[in-house]
């Protein structure tokens, strides 16, 4: 039923599975010997970070954020709110920040801000999908799985109003499903 309403299939499930391994490795190899924090910034990112850390053969502990700049629109206010916390304190941990999708930027630059704030020992940007071509804010991107061009994706994870988060794949959703 949600498969009919893919135009396109960006990301099979075995690319994702395959380059999440990739991402891993590089991630041991820049932490050997060190233990890690995974932050998810939620919904959407919740899959890819839970592939990841299974992915990671490093002592890793996980925590969750949620932050909105859409308030009850459909377009971003600008204004980010975080609308969860971290449950754990990050003064002098190893923090990977782990996002589904890295667009505009705006969201991200103001939550690394806050998050370096809060004196990590290093902090760091994963993102499973780079939108360059819609970035307004810079952002260190230090893990990027993969670069794509500027359409509207779901699935693993992604979404479009809650639906397609199941999908095994990232796929480009039909124009005519969202309006554009």
């Amino acid at each position: 039923m949600l498969e009919q309403d893919i135009q396109e299939v960006l990301f099979t499930e075995e690319q994702l599975k395959a380059r999440v391994k990739e991402i891993a490795r590089e991630i041991e190899q820049d932490y050997r010997g060190k233990e890690i924090m995974l932050i998810s910034v939620l919904r959407g990112s919740f899959i890819f970070m839970a592939d990841l850390c299974r992915a990671i053969d490093l002592p890793c502990t996980l925590d969750f954020m949620s932050v909105s700049s859409y308030g009850k629109g459909t377009t971003s206010s600008g204004q980010v709110q975080i609308t969860k916390d971290l449950s754990e304190d990050i003064t002098g941990r190893h923090v990977i920040v782990v996002e589904d999708i890295l667009d505009s930027g705006n969201t991200l630059s103001y939550l690394l801000k806050i998050l370096q704030h809060r004196h990590p020992a290093s902090i760091r940007l994963c993102t499973l999908l780079d939108k360059p071509d819609r970035r307004v804010k810079p952002v260190e991107v230090h893990y990027s799985g993969f670069t794509i061009p500027d359409a509207f994706v779901v699935g693993y994870g992604l979404d479009y109003a809650e639906k397609y988060r199941n999908l095994p794949y990232i796929g480009i959703v039909k124009p005519e499903v969202y309006g554009g």
